[in-house]
């Protein structure tokens, strides 16, 4: 039998699971980490960066390595292995994550130093903005080929030594990979599938006690928007014959993609060592610089459970889901 929730029901249960989610998000991000390895120790937990040359892969390196870590750097520019490379505990290595002959030559390295490899992070990636029935086919090849086929190639190739170690995988995700507007399909498409890459691997790896988390940021301090400006730049686009031209014109990419005024990324640094480190990680973690960011992305995951749950053979009705909901709260807080 259907029992048709009420648009009433519907915001009521958006409260509850908000609150309650962004409640044990919060609670989970307070335990203590592991991080008493001492610089130079041989015993020291070994992590590969993908994308340490700016931003958060930056970072978090620096973290990393200030804490005694040794930290495999990838980057792509000789100026950028240069700096990395003069940072104690850190060893640049020249890594396109979209080349295989470069992630063949990271493995020989990490399996010559015989330090092991405790763990990756997947933070390689890039952005593009465009409207879909106007994208051209070899631009989403591109930022699939980095953002999708670049965190798969990268944990495959490494994958026998994280298996050896019992490690860690951290994939680099966004609250676009939940939500999405007008302009973001290809990037959300990508993080929309590193979603799904990270949820199949957290199965698949678990049988050698291997844990996969996603860290999802939003409204954070990066070069992203810039990337994407140049990007545009140089291809030379003219918005003029678009069927979006005013949606363009008003885009705030096309201002410069300027992104200083927002918060650093230290919070995701942050959630992406408790990843590394806890001993009970999340598999996802939802970092954004708001509050109004976080209830969009909340809102979006209860909209799509909604719709999921509208006029189907075996339909929950208010009260159902909020045992579900209960449920499933107990296994995350248990």
């Amino acid at each position: 039998m259907k029992y048709p929730l009420k648009r009433r029901h519907y915001f009521s249960l958006a409260r509850i699971v908000i609150g309650l989610l962004v409640a044990g998000l919060s609670s989970h991000l307070i335990a203590d980490t592991d991080t008493n390895a001492e610089p130079g120790d041989h015993s020291q937990k070994a992590i590969l960066v993908t994308g340490a040359s700016t931003g958060l892969g930056r970072m978090l390196a620096e973290s990393l390595a200030s804490k005694g870590y040794f930290v495999y750097a990838g980057a792509r520019k000789d100026k950028d292995l240069a700096a990395l490379n003069a940072i104690e505990n850190i060893q640049s290595i020249r890594l396109d994550v979209t080349i295989q002959r470069e992630i063949d030559a990271a493995v020989q390295t990490v399996t010559d130093a015989n330090r092991g490899l405790y763990a990756i992070v997947n933070n390689a990636g890039v952005g593009l903005m465009a409207p879909l029935i106007e994208l051209d086919e070899k631009d989403l090849d591109f930022i699939f080929d980095v953002n999708v086929y670049g965190p798969y190639r990268i944990t495959k190739a490494f994958a026998p030594l994280l298996i050896e170690s019992k490690g860690r995988v951290v994939n680099i995700g966004s609250i676009a990979g939940v939500q999405t507007r007008t302009f973001y399909g290809p990037y959300s498409m990508t993080k929309h599938a590193l979603e799904a890459f990270t949820d199949a691997l957290a199965i698949e790896l678990s049988r050698f006690d291997i844990k996969v988390s996603i860290v999802d940021p939003g409204g954070f301090n990066s070069n992203i928007g810039k990337n994407i400006y140049q990007r545009i730049k140089d291809k030379g686009a003219n918005f003029e014959n678009s069927l979006y031209k005013d949606d363009w014109e008003n885009n705030w990419v096309l201002a410069g993609g300027d992104l200083s005024m927002m918060k650093g990324p230290e919070d995701m640094v942050a959630a992406a060592e408790h990843a590394l480190f806890d001993t009970k990680p999340q598999q996802r973690y939802m970092v954004v610089g708001d509050a109004a960011r976080a209830d969009k992305t909340m809102r979006a995951l209860l909209h799509r459970m909604l719709e999921l749950n509208e006029n189907q053979p075996f339909t929950y009705d208010r009260e159902g889901l909020i045992k579900l909901l209960d449920q499933e709260i107990e296994k995350i807080n248990p």
